[in-house]
This record gives C-alpha cells, sequence and structure tokens, in this order.
C-alpha cells in the first residue's frame, strides 16, 4: 500500500538523508549552544554599566555578531568556502555545512542569550557581588541559572532554524533532506520524494520542540 501511493521513494536513502540531517544538527547546536552562550556572555557583560564595561571589546563583538546574523545562509556558504576547504578539505557533504551552519547560527544564538541576560533583574547580581562573589562565580550560579529558561527556548529556536539551514545547505551538495527534496524529488518531478522528505523534517522539528518546552517547564523556577 506504501510503496504503491510512494512508488519513487527508497526508504535507503530517506534513512541516509535523515541521518545526514541530524547529523548536521546535532553537532551544529552542540557548538553553537557553547560560543553562542560566551558570545552573548561578552555582549551583556562589555556592556555600560555591566562587569566587564569595555567599548571597544563591546563594538567588536557586536559588529561580528550583526555582520554574520544578517548574511543569508545561502550566501554565507559560499562566502565560507575557502575557509571551508582549510577546515574539512572539502566543501561537498555534511562535514563541510558545519562551518557554515555554526557561524550563521551561533551569532544568532548569542543575540538570544544576550537578550536573556538583560531580563534578569540587577538586584540578584549586585546582591551576589556584595557578599563577595567573583565574576566568574557570578556568571556561573547566577547569570547563567537564572536565564536557563529562556537560554532553552533561545536553543530551542536556533535548533529549528538549524535544520532549515541543513536544508538549505543540501541546494549546494551538503547532503541531507534538503539535498533528497531538491536533487532526488524537485528536479526529478518525484512529488513523493518531496514529500516524504517535508514530513520528516517536520517531524524533526516537533520532536526537538518538544524536548525544548519539556526543558524550559523544567528547569522555570516560576
Amino acid at each position: 500500500m506504501v510503496n504503491e501511493l510512494l512508488p519513487n521513494v527508497k526508504w535507503s536513502l530517506v534513512w541516509n538523508a535523515t541521518q545526514q540531517t541530524l547529523y548536521m544538527t546535532g553537532i551544529s547546536v552542540v557548538a553553537t549552544l557553547f560560543l553562542g552562550i560566551i558570545l552573548g556572555l561578552f555582549l551583556y557583560l562589555t556592556d555600560k554599566g555591566n562587569l566587564w564595561e569595555n567599548k571597544i571589546i563591546h563594538a567588536i563583538t557586536a559588529a561580528f555578531v550583526n555582520i554574520f546574523r544578517s548574511i543569508p545562509f545561502i550566501i554565507l556558504i559560499i562566502l565560507l568556502i575557502p575557509f571551508t576547504l582549510f577546515v574539512v578539505g572539502t566543501f561537498l557533504g555534511a562535514k563541510a555545512a558545519l562551518p557554515a551552519l555554526i557561524i550563521g547560527a551561533a551569532p544568532f544564538y548569542a543575540r538570544m542569550v544576550e537578550i536573556a541576560l538583560r531580563e534578569i533583574d540587577k538586584g540578584v547580581i549586585e546582591a551576589a557581588e556584595s557578599m563577595g562573589a567573583t565574576h566568574l562565580q557570578i556568571i556561573f550560579k547566577v547569570l547563567i541559572p537564572e536565564s536557563l529558561p529562556a537560554l532553552i527556548s533561545g536553543i530551542t529556536v536556533t535548533a529549528i532554524a538549524l535544520v532549515s539551514f541543513t536544508a538549505m545547505a543540501g541546494f549546494v551538495g551538503a547532503g541531507g533532506l534538503g539535498d533528497l527534496a531538491f536533487l532526488d524529488g524537485f528536479q526529478r518531478s518525484r512529488n513523493d520524494v518531496t514529500l516524504v522528505a517535508t514530513i520528516v523534517i517536520l517531524i524533526i522539528v516537533f520532536f526537538i520542540q518538544s524536548i525544548g518546552d519539556f526543558l524550559k517547564h523544567a528547569t522555570d523556577k516560576r
């Protein structure tokens, strides 16, 4: 019955493409979480009136974030081809998509981190300072714990955006479900292949959103 409804779908190819999409998404989410928190902390801490106030570092960090956050992802992939060749050795395949995915998503998430940190009551930080807490203690015991639900919401949104990015990366030979939908589906007029690839992407997105919602509620103290 399924084969009759979806005659052009080769499930082994769908499974391989799904694995490639999950690989690209998983690696890039972990790297984006790490780099995004660092960038977000620098944006917040070096801003006026905060712990590490420094106009020059803040301006440099903000410029980096704004530039790479503003470049359309498909253009970013092309711009980063020399860098990708240097780091990975090729600009084709799932691994080759990782630099563009991470560099494109980390600044986006960094702004979400900065917004989350700005929502923390300054009184909490001042109280920690008055008790003799070091800057690192304030970061790891006040700023990050207090903003954790917002940080989880932010990385959930970013992870879903990364799934979309992996689909676009498929257009330039990165593999994954986007590549399957475009090359094996659209270009060969196999609508059933495109439909199946789209459904699998939606399932991945719903799964990510469900995990994000669960973790957000589990860490929300309110």
